[in-house]
């Protein structure tokens, strides 16, 4: 009886377990909504602001002067890498502190780290590397103003020349299922070419007073934007991949609790039968 009530306390045990992960994934599935929504939103703005950044670039060819465009021999760079503050999202935080550390490992010169996300500041400390900022708890839905002080540090860096690049580390949303981790450059500025083809179809602009300061103005306004625009797509890619993940462990549990009570209906079976056997066999002593 001993065996019948050890699997009797793991199949509510379980079932325990299985209802707190039901009840993450639906949180989850609910939260992944609206972050997709906001991370989805941005990317016409983004879009947007770099075919004006094009046209612009197309004008001044090469006039302007921004220090956020200074192209510059790297003797160091920095690396904002954007991590979940929480677990219980499948391989997306492992994939993420991977490829970060692969990048930093590939790189030929030092790199210092921006980290976001509490699971990437405990990888960073965990290796001893050089965290120059560390930001947490931005939430679920944080905005501009939310990130405008990672901005400002890395800005101020790279213009200082304390830095001669800066990359950013994120999870690029693709859908429910997909997230992907990627590095990309975003100091300095690469002003994108303005194509046959987009040109065609781009409008005509009016630059007040004229196109160099506007491209200056906006220069800032494009690093604000892509790390704001990073955020919201790893929060989306952490909340799609914990829905997944959460889901996962439901469908699991209830195939571990399915085989569990195969094997306890079986093992009381084989309990009744032998009590009823040493009945029988008692009874038949005793004739």
């Amino acid at each position: 009886m001993a065996n019948v009530r050890l699997i009797r306390r793991r199949i509510k045990g379980i079932q325990s377990i299985a209802k707190i992960t039901k009840a993450m994934e639906m949180i989850a599935a609910s939260k992944m909504r609206r972050s997709q929504e906001r991370g989805l939103q941005g990317r016409p703005y983004t879009q947007k602001i770099t075919e004006v950044i094009a046209a612009l670039a197309a004008v001044t060819r090469g006039k302007a002067s921004h220090p956020l465009l200074d192209v510059r021999q790297q003797k160091k760079i920095a690396l904002v890498h954007i991590v979940p503050d929480r677990g219980l999202s499948g391989g997306l935080v492992s994939n993420l502190n991977r490829k970060a550390a692969s990048f930093m490992l590939d790189s030929e010169v030092p790199t210092s780290v921006v980290a976001v996300g509490r699971k990437g500041i405990d990888f960073m400390r965990r290796n001893s590397q050089e965290v120059i900022a560390e930001f947490s708890q931005l939430g679920d839905k944080p905005n501009l103003l939310d990130t405008l002080p990672i901005s400002r540090i890395i800005i101020d860096d790279f213009v200082k020349g304390n830095v001669d690049a800066v990359h950013i580390c994120y999870a690029h949303y693709v859908n429910t299922m997909v997230q992907t981790p990627v590095v990309k450059r975003i100091l300095p500025v690469a002003t994108p070419e303005m194509t046959e083809e987009v040109a065609k179809s781009h409008p005509v602009y009016l630059f007040e007073p004229n196109a160099e300061t506007v491209l200056n103005a906006l220069l800032p306004r494009f690093v604000e934007m892509g790390i704001y625009h990073a955020v919201l797509e790893a929060i989306a890619s952490e909340q799609s991949a914990r829905m997944i993940a959460m889901r996962n462990a439901t469908e699991n549990a209830n195939e571990l609790i399915g085989d569990l009570t195969l094997v306890y209906n079986k093992a009381r079976q084989e309990s009744i039968t032998t009590e009823l056997l040493d009945i029988i066999g008692g009874a038949a002593a005793l004739t």
